[in-house]
């Protein structure tokens, strides 16, 4: 039997509306043509809460899908309600997640008899005399998904190939948060591991079979990793080959210019360089994004880098987004590196807050009126008694006004 994954379709992002929906609708009805079943592990909407519009494209777009003459079919079995035997399935992402009791985007489609919500449930496909179980666990948060797993237990189904699909951030993936499951942690005894969420496509093995991410359908990350083509993966349960089949997407070009001391206006030529050169390569409007790092000459103040003429004289010509977060200034780096070391200057940090606060009591005339000093020491002062009597003296002067 042949399968397609398609995910992340995030139809309803505002950004790239258009996108979005154009290449779900891509993606879907090629995958359509060439599966006999599609399954989708998560976010087909981008907002847990869609506007109308995006609501009616989906629907516009799964009607379609829905009304094909499918060769096979499918049903739950166990926990869960089908309305439709159509072999779409399908599971709520984390965009599409709601609070406990209420019913999320996805489900409108399933009501609809569109697809079937597979939700903490398994359903089979059958096509002839093969029949494939794929066991959906929709997108929780990061640290009730590994107590979720060891509740619902999830197993394979006898004698059938059988996929387990979630939609979570996985450790090994993304490791910078020891709440993401690890691949140790998922179910053992399927035949594929099938997860969405991860926007780049990517494959590994995960209790030796096969785990696949087919990445997202339309740009909304903008990580380097995004540069490559979108589409869907097609698999064939009979070997359990698979290949990865792009789609037609707009383009995204990641650029990363460094800089040491540099003028603003060397700065502004480098990164129009850049950018008309994409754009002349580009046979429709890509997406750009530039990220400006190091440091700028020395003396230019803070935001003196104006970055508009860029994106405004190109604007029609693509999409940019310019990054200057990681670009500097020589007097800043070194303050932001005082500050690590708790001085800026040849001044303490705790100096200068002292010098800062006398010199505006002095405006104020309330000069010697307040222990500027002691208020400074309650921090690092380990005696409670005598943090108790600074405090107590600066709430009798406060009164006193």
């Amino acid at each position: 039997m042949k399968i397609a994954i398609v995910s992340d379709l995030h139809i309803g992002y505002e950004r790239f509306a258009e996108d979005a929906f154009k290449q779900a609708t891509e993606a879907l009805e090629a995958a359509a043509a060439m599966a006999d079943a599609i399954i989708i592990p998560g976010d087909i909407f981008d907002k847990r809460a869609p506007k109308p519009d995006a609501i009616a494209e989906a629907l516009n777009i799964f009607r379609e899908l829905s009304r094909k003459k499918w060769t096979a079919s499918a049903e739950i079995r166990g926990p869960g309600t089908a309305f439709t035997n159509v072999p779409i399935l399908a599971i709520p992402g984390t965009h599409e997640r709601t609070s406990a009791g209420r019913e999320n985007a996805l489900k409108l489609l399933a009501l609809a008899g569109m697809l079937i919500d597979i939700s903490e449930s398994t359903a089979v496909i059958s096509s002839g005399s093969e029949n494939v179980a794929v066991f959906g666990l929709g997108g929780i948060s990061d640290e009730r998904v590994k107590e979720k797993l060891k509740e619902l237990d999830p197993k394979p189904m006898g004698g059938m190939y059988s996929i387990f699909m979630f939609h979570q951030s996985i450790y090994e993936l993304l490791p910078f948060n020891t709440d993401f499951i690890k691949y140790a942690d998922l179910p053992e005894g399927f035949d594929l591991y099938v997860d969405g969420h991860i926007h780049n496509a990517l494959e590994a093995k995960v209790h030796g079979k096969p785990f696949l991410i087919p990445g997202s359908t339309v740009l909304t990350q903008m990580k380097d990793a995004e540069q490559g083509s979108k589409g869907f993966i097609l698999l064939d349960t009979k070997d359990s080959s698979h290949e990865f089949i792009p789609i037609n997407s707009r383009k995204f070009f990641s650029i990363r210019l460094e800089f040491k001391d540099s003028s603003t206006q060397y700065i502004l030529e480098k990164c129009e360089t850049e950018v008309k050169q994409v754009i002349s390569k580009s046979a429709s409007k890509p997406i750009i994004k530039v990220h400006l790092e190091g440091t700028m000459q020395a003396g230019l103040q803070f935001g003196s880098l104006n970055l508009k003429p860029i994106t405004s004289k190109y604007g029609k010509d693509a999409f940019i987004e310019i990054d200057q977060s990681k670009l500097t200034i020589p007097e800043l780096a070194k303050n932001i590196e005082g500050i690590h070391e708790n001085r800026i200057g040849d001044l303490a940090i705790k100096d200068l807050g002292v010098s800062f606060m006398n010199a505006r009591l002095k405006e104020l005339a309330f000069d010697n009126a307040i222990d500027v000093h002691g208020l400074f020491e309650l921090l690092d002062e380990p005696s409670q008694s005598k943090k108790q009597k600074t405090v107590d003296d600066a709430l009798k002067f406060l009164n006193a006004l």
